[in-house]
């Protein structure tokens, strides 16, 4: 690659930044690079070099005002930097050198107000500003993401081929992904996962929902292999198998299909089974603190998104835990070991599951739609939900079926009053109201199921104008009872969550 050659830049080689270097390189484009730390730079020069069928299109540069210069007008300049501080200081150290109707695009976690006052800044100063979220972790960004992008619509039709030819690719028709990308040979055809989101900070906003629901959809997926174990009495391998068969149907998606995998791996060291291995304390990087919070802003009824991030940060008090449950008791369980009487539990608990999972996306929309109102934007629900089929952490079978469902209803107050959700809604509440009675009574920890199911006590009472809704004091004491004093006991509800966060390295 030549001086002023590149097709675009980008500042921030960490694993992020060189996986999607490389996933722009495979598709043909020059890329810029640039790091602060100038050894990182030359370490990720040289492994392209040695490793990667399409080094030639990657040039480093250790001086920022060559790296700019290097690349076509008008220059596109991806950062992948740290949110907050460095992205501000990043930008200001750029503008010396870039010209009118220069792009540079954030693909990190930035908060979306702070997005909105860049793209203000930058656009009195000439130079366009697009706000990208880029979701699918290191694998994603290496072989096709989920790219939500939002600026003006002229920076997108700048950016949008290349966005368009790295995203992820699903079929068109079924949604389902496209796979088998490998390095210099990425995967060509079918539906692009990257859509033109709306102004501003809309890109970053439905990015940050997205992490929202990943969090719940992990927390409901921990509560079910936690269901399994505790009430069953089921090995890890046990409850993969059964997370295998899940994949086969309705709940097919990556994080069913990867916990499936995690549960039957066995630590090399000590043969036991890896889940049981690790560390019950769970991480969080702000974007689902950033959703609850919002929701409680704008009046959105997120409470099974806000249960998840308080299921992550009590379980980063391991040593409180610890203490407590030497002094707290909850009731003792006797697994089910009838085989009957087992399949018919693991039945209920894969339709509580399915439904709660319905109403997490339900909850994710419903504080989207409030959004757009607050923000003065204009959103496509069935787009958004379209580019979520691929690439992305959260992607599952049924995104198609929401899909459907804003294309049938583009103006769909909620998920759950579309046809096919309502109908799987009536059938597995049975079966879902069972396995919250289950989970009570022997006080094992369901918050996500459990606000869910509370989600839908409040619909009830909406339906039949109810004026009051009347709860028996011992089942109240049961729900107080469980979420006080479970939770301390049975640490390791968050086992399979540490473990999906650690285990692939996802960066959200």
């Amino acid at each position: 690659m030549t001086a002023k050659n590149a097709d675009i830049g980008l500042i921030g080689l960490a694993v992020m930044g060189q996986n999607l270097v490389l996933n722009m390189a495979d598709h043909g484009y020059n890329v810029a690079v640039y790091n602060r730390s100038t050894d990182k730079m030359k370490d990720f020069i040289e492994y392209c070099k040695k490793s990667e069928p399409s080094h030639e299109r990657v040039i480093g540069h250790a001086d920022l005002a060559t790296f700019v210069l290097s690349i076509k007008r008008p220059r596109k300049i991806v950062l992948l930097v740290k949110a907050g501080t460095a992205t501000d200081l990043t930008i200001n150290a750029l503008l010396p050198f870039l010209e009118k109707g220069d792009i540079i695009i954030d693909g990190g976690n930035a908060l979306w107000t702070d997005t909105i006052r860049r793209e203000k800044e930058l656009r009195a100063k000439d130079i366009e500003f697009i706000g990208s979220g880029v979701s699918g972790g290191e694998t994603g960004a290496r072989f096709g993401p989920s790219l939500m992008p939002s600026g003006t619509r002229q920076a997108w039709a700048s950016l949008e081929p290349i966005w368009t030819d790295i995203a992820a690719k699903v079929d068109p028709v079924t949604g389902q992904p496209l796979e088998g990308g490998k390095p210099g040979k990425p995967v060509e055809g079918g539906f692009s996962c990257a859509e033109y989101i709306g102004p501003d900070g809309a890109g970053h906003y439905v990015k940050m929902v997205h992490n929202g629901i990943e969090y719940i959809d992990m927390q409901l997926i921990c509560e079910a292999y936690w269901l399994m174990k505790t009430l069953l009495g089921m090995k890890s391998d046990e409850i993969g198998k059964i997370f295998e068969e899940w994949n086969k149907g309705e709940l097919s998606s990556f994080l069913i299909e990867i916990t499936a995998d995690i549960l039957q791996q066995k630590d090399p060291m000590s043969k036991e089974f890896l889940v049981d291995m690790i560390l019950d304390a769970a991480e969080q990087k702000g974007t689902g603190q950033w959703t609850a919070a919002n929701a409680l802003e704008l009046g959105a009824p997120a409470n099974a998104i806000a249960a998840a991030v308080y299921a992550r940060g009590l379980s980063s008090v391991k040593e409180e835990r610890v203490a407590a449950s030497k002094i707290l008791k909850g009731p003792k369980i006797t697994p089910v070991t009838d085989a009957k009487e087992r399949a018919e539990a693991i039945e209920a608990i894969k339709n509580a599951l399915y439904c709660s999972k319905i109403c997490a996306y339900a909850q994710g929309f419903q504080l989207i739609d409030k959004a757009q109102v607050a923000y003065n934007w204009k959103l496509n629900f069935g787009e958004i939900s379209q580019i979520w089929r691929g690439g992305c952490i959260i992607r599952a079978r049924f995104l198609q079926k929401i899909t459907d469902a804003y294309s049938l209803n583009s103006r769909l107050k909620n998920l759950m009053l579309d046809p096919y959700f309502t109908e799987e809604i009536n059938k597995g509440q049975t079966g879902w109201r069972k396995v919250i009675s289950l989970a009570v009574t022997n006080g094992v920890p369901v918050q996500g199921l459990l606000r869910h199911w509370l989600t839908m006590m409040v619909i009830e009472v909406l339906i039949c104008q109810l004026t009051c809704y009347k709860v028996s004091a011992i089942t109240l004491a049961h729900i107080l009872m469980s979420v006080k004093t479970s939770h301390v006991v049975n640490t390791s509800t968050w086992i399979g969550q540490s473990q999906v966060v650690h285990k692939l390295r996802l960066i959200n």
